[in-house]
């Protein structure tokens, strides 16, 4: 980590920026606060409540620890919840800084990591000392030395939530109450104090990687395994982020096109039974081999992108699938249906989901080496597509697949082979294409089946219903 800096008031109105956003770029140095901390902690306090993120407080050391909550906030059926444990830290008698440790819970086992677990209590021992057979309890800043890893990139856990430093929270917290504490300092007239930023938005952990490809009018295709919890919930993360930061963003879904209109009628609505009713009951849910695309992922997924619009927040999403059509002239049909997005709105960055042969932007295929993938015939035509294939952990996955015996599709959750690198969201490119067209990868982590939505309930996937099915 690099050394800690001083922030004069000019860096601090650079970082604050306008009211309201959350800056997509975030220093990889600690943010420094040039007041002593017992002055800078109760703005610490107003800050977590006007952000609606009740906590409990140990005033003695200085550490808070806020609630549960879901991510995006009440999304009826959101998979992950997080908390900030948040630690007031002396620099020098007349500075101060922040950790904040983020601690995110899945309704799974997938995150657990046997014999890390740990009690969050804000008054409570930590035995962190596995190798040792008495426990250490240690305070806050005893834990120094521990938790002192660059860019949260290092974790501990308990039972499913994973924790992890959390600088980009930091850095918000930072834009949102220095210019209050920068108005008891004396400040010269012609350095005017920014406005602090209005709305807190969680988007979850920061995705490695997202904020050096997301450009204006820029496309980017990810090829994904259809069928699991993690992409959805990628997708929604990194929607979330950029938009938070102020960048338009447009989602392609591999949808059938005749969905339009229904979907842009929920993401539009109050997310009602009523209005969930509406959008399950298009033929493309129920059908009788249900792929992945209509899991209960998906649905969540949308859901989170309603509650953004519903924040005021600028994404959008449009459906470009012709499932009647088949082989060059269905890959052909999605090109155009997608390059007319892109053209209406080149000032939004576009995020195309698909199976991972139309993102493809090299000619060819092992059984067609004629065939022209959507990607490939998207390159020609906009000046910035990236090409990203799937990347996991080894898992399940709710996938289709031609039974031999029967000659019929099989659609269930499958073992899902692919290679540990972490549990961190990422995405990394290669310095050249490679031989399929992906300029790199986006990695989910562990993958988990993700079942059909209807199976969830009767149009609404938030409502468990035994009788209901296919």
């Amino acid at each position: 980590m690099r050394s800690m800096v001083k922030v004069g008031w000019l860096a601090l109105l650079l970082a604050v920026g306008c009211a309201g956003r959350q800056d997509l770029e975030t220093p990889d140095y600690e943010a420094i606060y040039d007041v002593p901390l017992e002055e800078m902690w109760p703005s610490v306090r107003e800050y977590f409540k006007d952000a609606n993120l009740p906590y409990r407080e140990d005033r003695g050391s200085l550490v808070l620890e806020t609630e549960w909550k879901q991510e995006f906030g009440g999304s009826k059926i959101a998979g992950y919840w997080h908390r900030y444990m948040v630690i007031g830290k002396r620099e020098t008698p007349t500075k101060s800084k922040l950790w904040i440790i983020r601690i995110t819970k899945s309704v799974n086992k997938t995150l657990s990591r046997p014999g890390k677990e740990l009690d969050w209590g804000t008054t409570a021992g930590r035995t962190i000392d596995s190798e040792s057979s008495d426990p250490v309890n240690l305070s806050a800043e005893d834990v120094s030395d521990r938790l002192s890893f660059p860019v949260g990139e290092n974790a501990f856990y308990m039972e499913s939530g994973q924790g992890t430093r959390d600088l980009t929270m930091e850095w918000r917290v930072f834009r949102g109450i220095m210019p209050k504490l920068a108005k008891t300092q004396p400040v010269k007239k012609e350095q005017p104090v920014a406005k602090a930023a209005a709305t807190f938005t969680e988007c979850g952990q920061s995705i490695l990687g997202l904020k050096k490809l997301a450009k204006a009018g820029g496309v980017m295709l990810l090829g994904e395994l259809h069928g699991t919890q993690e992409v959805p919930r990628f997708i929604a993360q990194s929607v979330c982020q950029l938009v938070t930061s102020g960048m338009p963003v447009t989602v392609g879904l591999e949808l059938p096109v005749e969905n339009e209109e229904r979907i842009s009628t929920f993401l539009q609505s109050q997310g009602g039974d009523v209005d969930w009713l509406k959008l399950m009951e298009a033929p493309f849910w129920r059908s009788p081999y249900p792929d992945g695309r209509g899991s209960e992922a998906v649905a969540n997924m949308l859901e989170q992108l309603r509650i953004l619009r519903a924040r005021g927040l600028d994404v959008t999403v449009f459906v470009y699938d012709h499932p009647k059509l088949s082989g060059q002239a269905r890959e052909d049909a999605l090109t155009k249906t997608v390059l007319a997005r892109v053209k209406a709105s080149p000032e939004r960055f576009h995020l195309v989901m698909s199976g991972n042969i139309h993102p493809r932007t090299a000619k060819g295929l092992p059984w067609d080496k004629q065939y022209k993938p959507m990607g490939y015939l998207l390159k020609d035509q906009v000046e910035d597509v990236t090409a990203l294939d799937m990347a996991y952990d080894s898992g399940t996955a709710w996938i289709c697949a031609a039974n031999k015996e029967s000659n019929k599709l099989d659609c269930g959750v499958k073992e899902a082979k692919g290679k540990d690198n972490g549990d961190r969201f990422f995405m990394h490119t290669w310095n050249s294409a490679n031989t399929d067209g992906y300029h790199g990868v986006f990695y989910v982590g562990h993958v988990t089946a993700s079942e059909p939505a209807v199976l969830k309930g009767l149009g609404n996937p938030g409502s468990v219903s035994p009788s209901s099915g296919l």
